[in-house]
């Protein structure tokens, strides 16, 4: 398993960076030790904090100290929950809105305005593909709301790097947003199969840079994640605009 690395902890939290290639807890479609698995190993006193979930044979999958999760190829920052008053008082914080997530994505194209941008379009499953999330009111099945604000931080031929701030946390929601825009993430297998990807790269350009919010202590505190290896590797050697 890839190494995961502790970026803070108190009686009540972890907060960890997380790499890609690690899914934040079983689903039943893949094998290999997740962040959930991690915790309990590291954390077996709080193997029972959290709540299952329910997967798609109608089986119960426990979740140990998952309060948010990302994606399997999405690096950064994640906190878990120590104990069961912990985890209802942060899931409470991501249901109201009151964590503030910072993402850092490189996509391709070149997008010329640095003002901050907002993509406000409800996700819903695609049509073809039910792994796949659409940005559009056409979308199958119930539509969700979704917003997220960006601005570029770096412009490159080809290519944008990206700093966005998502409103909301629907599933794939960056991935589906930007594909919406013309400008999906690189080297996302799924949503951007065609696009140029660079030979640094082996996963979707995704990084959850940082997090800020309330702990259940009541600190407020900002966790960061540095860009890693190799999408710093990718920005590196991408001809500037």
């Amino acid at each position: 398993m890839n190494k995961i690395e502790k970026i803070y902890e108190d009686e009540q939290v972890v907060v960890i960076n997380k790499p890609a290639g690690v899914r934040a807890h079983q689903d039943g479609f893949g094998n290999g030790q997740t962040v959930a698995d991690w915790f309990v190993d590291n954390y077996p006193d709080f193997a029972g904090v959290g709540e299952p979930m329910i997967l798609p044979n109608g089986e119960s999958q426990a979740r140990p100290g998952v309060v948010h999760r990302l994606d399997r190829d999405t690096s950064g920052v994640m906190i878990l929950a120590k104990t069961q008053k912990a985890f209802e008082f942060l899931k409470a914080e991501f249901k109201n809105r009151q964590v503030k997530k910072t993402y850092q994505l490189i996509v391709s194209g070149e997008i010329k305005d640095d003002t901050l941008r907002v993509i406000d379009l409800p996700i819903g499953r695609s049509k073809k593909d039910p792994r796949l999330r659409v940005a559009s009111r056409k979308a199958a099945g119930k539509l969700r709301s979704a917003k997220t604000s960006y601005r570029v931080i770096g412009h490159y031929q080809d290519f944008s790097f990206v700093e966005a701030y998502p409103e909301t946390g629907r599933t794939h929601q960056l991935r589906a947003h930007f594909k919406s825009t013309s400008h999906p993430i690189i080297c996302d297998s799924l949503y951007n199969p065609k696009g140029v990807c660079p030979p640094e790269l082996n996963r979707q350009a995704l990084h959850a840079y940082q997090l800020e919010l309330k702990l259940p202590n009541g600190q407020k505190k900002t966790f960061t994640a540095p860009l890693p290896t190799d999408m710093t590797l990718v920005l590196d050697n991408l001809i500037p605009a």
